[in-house]
């Protein structure tokens, strides 16, 4: 279970305006990328219009700290900012938040959990496994294959004007020579220019000053320092012993009752059990407990053992086959 929400949907925003689109659409040649047009027509099937929430009263928090202790800083410096919200007509502003510690440690994990909290639309950009500016922007209509940004995807597709939208691994963002994949971030993470972001396939301004950005990152040398100014800079430590275990139980009750199977295990498992759980990074430790919990069950048990959890053998990958 995540932390009770108390944040209520508060109104509505228009994130464009359909009377655009309704006169680009009138405006496309009969040689017009069908894909744009489709888009078009799509925007003025859905409407501009997009929920916006803010805090009633202060989201009850105390789980997450539980939860995450490593992030309690994170979430203390939200908390703040969220206690601005209440008793206002403001909706939900937190800043651009950079999450800086090594790989396995939570931090996605924690941007999804913030987006629960917020009860907020969620959009995913894993930067590592992306090379094109376009992906976060768009690219041209003129193009092949080309199509919307995440950004405005996100937007688009969602219901909320202030959707959490995550960058994993800002540092990995690679270039290919002609696109900045970070370009788009530069416009976005300052408001002025984001009420009037424009997708460079749909040509056409959405106000994107509502989302909450959250990046994440291993290595803050490999981020441009006119981008790093643009973020908050939370530097996140693994958890000490004591919060490794409570994060052990954390994730062990979440597999067990995201599933029917779980109730035929106990609610808590062994000390030892947890210890040995809790001697591993974050993200090996769902992946853990997933496992054991079948390793048990092959074994005709009904209780999770130490030795039913395996670490992660890491390296690299064996062939399987001939």
């Amino acid at each position: 279970m995540s932390a009770a929400v108390t944040i209520p949907i508060a109104g509505f925003k228009d994130v464009y305006e359909v009377p655009t689109v309704e006169k680009a659409l009138q405006q496309l040649p009969a040689s017009a990328n069908e894909a744009l047009r489709a888009l078009y027509e799509k925007m003025v099937r859905l409407g501009g219009q997009r929920f916006t929430v803010k805090p009633s009263a202060l989201p009850e928090m105390q789980r997450l700290f539980e939860e995450l202790p490593n992030f309690a800083v994170v979430l203390a410096d939200i908390r703040r900012h969220l206690a601005l919200c209440v008793d206002s007509n403001d909706s939900i502003e937190l800043p651009p938040m950079l999450l800086l510690g090594e790989p396995g440690i939570g931090k996605t994990h924690f941007a999804r959990k913030l987006a629960e909290l917020l009860g907020t639309g969620f959009g995913f950009v894993p930067m590592s496994s992306l090379t094109a500016g376009w992906v976060l922007s768009g690219a041209s209509s003129q193009w092949k294959n080309a199509k919307p940004g995440k950004v405005f995807d996100t937007f688009l597709n969602g219901e909320y004007a202030n959707p959490v939208i995550v960058v994993d691994e800002l540092d990995k963002a690679s270039s290919d020579g002609q696109y900045d994949p970070l370009g788009a971030l530069y416009e976005l993470l300052e408001i002025e220019t984001a009420m009037r972001f424009i997708d460079e396939f749909v040509e056409l301004p959405i106000d994107a000053s509502g989302a909450v950005w959250l990046a994440t990152a291993n290595d803050a040398s490999q981020i441009p320092e006119p981008l790093l100014n643009r973020l908050t800079v939370y530097e996140i430590d693994p958890p000490d012993e004591a919060g490794s275990l409570r994060i052990a139980h954390t994730i062990y009750s979440e597999v067990r009752n995201a599933h029917d199977w779980g109730r035929q295990f106990p609610d808590t498992p062994s000390d030892d059990t947890l210890a040995k759980l809790a001697s591993l990074p974050p993200r090996e430790m769902r992946r853990a407990v997933q496992s054991a919990f079948g390793t048990a069950k092959l074994a005709g048990r009904s209780e999770m053992r130490p030795d039913d959890v395996q670490a992660g053998r890491g390296g690299r990958r064996q062939k399987i086959g001939f």
